[in-house]
């Protein structure tokens, strides 16, 4: 009963083993991740158009439903950059920013995502996420790092500039620069510098270990917080027209579902999907990578349901969208952090900020969060993961360039949805033409390979003939067309083998296209063969008629085939040379 409650809650496994070592590691951990949650909940709430308060907030119970139901040990929940984008790609047309009607749409959307989280759990759907592909992903995140840098520009110069893309953007930002407001722009860009070196120097000028050096790094933004607020409150610079973040709320969030209006659910409904989707790829991603370095690993269906009861408890805690952060992720691995507890007291060091702490945030100015958001943001920006792509894979590049230009020119859902889409139009397009290669033995062994890269031995009563791709309803056709291509090449066949040793499926388009070939070919007086069929579609196929009514073989290996079918170039090649080195690698 126990290890089955354990399944369900994954912090009955380690709590059952938890010590007093486990619980230093994991406080030390929490104060360096509270220190360095604090002044990003502020600055994400900003960037989704929400009050800094709602940043607070859900920085508190949705950590402590990620270390109840989450398998990551350090993964740390809350407000990212890249959700907080979407939030306000998605509400900003609907909704007056700042407005009580769109922090009450930010708390629908979190509750949509949650719920979707958990319905996809539930069907066990984790594996829709693999249809981001991560070229897809990694030029998503680029792009909107840099539509986000840009966004908080207007703050850093204490002007008025908006847009839904990087044109727009740039324009107004060009329209309105003679604007700019001079002790804004100075408390900003010092902010910047400040925060950018003591992110890349502070830990190396003070001596600390590397590990030490780069937590000690993420603590800029808290000083910059302080200083500032101490700054503007010293010189009144609020009265002279610095922004600042105003009256935030003191107190914990009342726990209470938002009100759901069954419009606005349908208008969210797409984007609250696109949301979790992003999410759960961002947070699993970051999940596996941590959890590799302790030889452990993280259950995909589970951290479905872990993140959508941290959305629904954001949602009920008058929070925002939230998912696993890497920044955040990094700090508490590289902090020690044993066990997700850390999280779950790094939520109490939020809750002790919203209970005490929340009146000195009055004069924390809008310039600061903005800094803090563009330096964290730019480390996300791997403009030449497009160039390494495209050498590697023009496919893959194309989809990474399209949906970074997506994202820079139309907006970050068009940008997510033309970069899947055409990465799934390239691979539905790939797997339609699939490879397909005549094979010959190679002399002195019982390999085989392609005729056109090695010098190999063929047989002129058998052709052999490998597919390096499973066979489905887009290439079934392509298939018969190759072999009947291949079949006029070699008019002395009596044989032809099927090679499948690349064949993960045939689906019952393909295997009509498979009872199709075969007639053909025994209509031409060639019988059809097959070798090296993977067990599990030996398994489909013997669920068919397709066996019994082709008249061939099934052999173990095309060896077999051939030694079966041609015994005198079998005996040939393995008494013969080994052949040279392929002038094109293997094939």
């Amino acid at each position: 009963m126990r290890s089955r409650l354990a399944r369900y809650l994954p912090c009955l496994q380690w709590g059952a083993t938890y010590d007093r070592h486990a619980a230093s590691r994991d406080s030390l951990a929490a104060v360096i991740v509270t220190l360095m949650l604090i002044p990003q909940s502020l600055a994400y709430a900003m960037l989704a158009g929400l009050p800094a308060i709602n940043g607070l907030y859900a920085s508190i119970l949705p950590l402590v439903a990620y270390t109840l139901f989450g398998t990551s040990r350090t993964l740390s929940v809350g407000p990212v950059a890249v959700i907080s984008l979407m939030t306000a790609a998605v509400l900003g047309p609907l909704f007056v920013a700042g407005s009580a009607e769109y922090a009450g749409a930010a708390l629908v959307l979190a509750l949509l995502s949650g719920v979707l989280l958990l319905a996809m759990a539930l069907l066990r759907l984790g594996f829709l996420a693999n249809f981001l592909s991560h070229p897809v992903i990694s030029g998503f995140i680029s792009a909107s790092a840099i539509l986000i840098a840009l966004s908080q520009l207007r703050h850093i110069l204490g002007i008025e500039a908006q847009g839904d893309n990087a044109v727009m953007l740039l324009l107004r930002l060009q329209q309105e620069l003679p604007q700019t407001h001079l002790p804004t722009l100075a408390i900003g860009t010092a902010s910047l510098l400040f925060i950018y070196l003591t992110r890349c120097h502070l830990g190396r000028w003070l001596g600390a270990p590397p590990r030490l050096a780069d937590s000690i790094g993420k603590i800029g933004p808290i000083i910059a917080l302080l200083g500032s607020i101490l700054l503007v409150s010293a010189l009144e610079l609020g009265a002279a027209g610095v922004k600042v973040v105003g009256i935030v709320p003191q107190g914990l969030p009342t726990i209470s579902l938002p009100e759901l209006d069954l419009a606005l659910l349908r208008q969210l409904l797409p984007a609250a999907l696109l949301i979790s989707l992003v999410g759960f790829v961002e947070s699993v991603s970051v999940g596996q990578t941590l959890a590799s370095r302790h030889r452990e690993r993280i259950d995909p269906n589970q951290e479905l349901v872990a993140l959508g009861n941290a959305n629904i408890a954001a949602a009920l805690s008058g929070g925002m969208p939230v998912t696993g952060g890497f920044s955040r992720s990094v700090v508490n691995y590289d902090a020690g952090a044993k066990t997700p507890m850390a999280g779950a007291l790094a939520a109490v060091g939020i809750a002790i900020t919203a209970l005490y702490f929340t009146p000195l945030l009055h004069d924390l100015p809008h310039a600061v969060l903005a800094a803090i958001i563009i330096v964290a943001v730019l480390s996300l920006v791997d403009i030449g993961a497009l160039g390494r792509t495209w050498r590697y894979s023009r496919q893959d590049g194309a989809a990474m360039a399209v949906s970074m230009l997506g994202v820079l020119l139309i907006g970050v859902e068009a940008g997510i949805l033309l970069g899947a889409g055409l990465s799934l139009l390239l691979f539905l397009w790939r797997t339609s033409q699939p490879h397909i290669a005549v094979v010959g033995q190679v002399p002195g062994s019982e390999h085989f390979r392609n005729v056109e890269r090695y010098a190999v031995a063929e047989s002129s009563k058998v052709l052999s003939v490998r597919v390096d791709e499973s066979l489905y309803f887009p290439n079934a056709r392509f298939l018969e067309d190759r072999i009947a291509k291949l079949v006029g090449q070699h008019p002395a066949a009596e044989h032809l083998v099927l090679m499948c040793p690349g064949i993960n499926l045939i689906d019952a388009s393909a295997l009509e296209s498979l009872e199709t070939i075969s007639e053909r070919l025994r209509t031409a007086g060639i019988q059809l063969h097959l070798s090296e069929v993977k067990g599990p579609v030996m398994d489909k196929l013997r669920r068919s008629d397709f066996l019994r009514d082709f008249g061939g073989q099934v052999f173990l290996s095309q060896f077999d085939a051939l030694k079966a079918l041609d015994p005198e170039t079998t005996r040939k090649a393995l008494a013969g040379a080994h052949p040279s080195s392929p002038a094109h690698g293997e094939g």
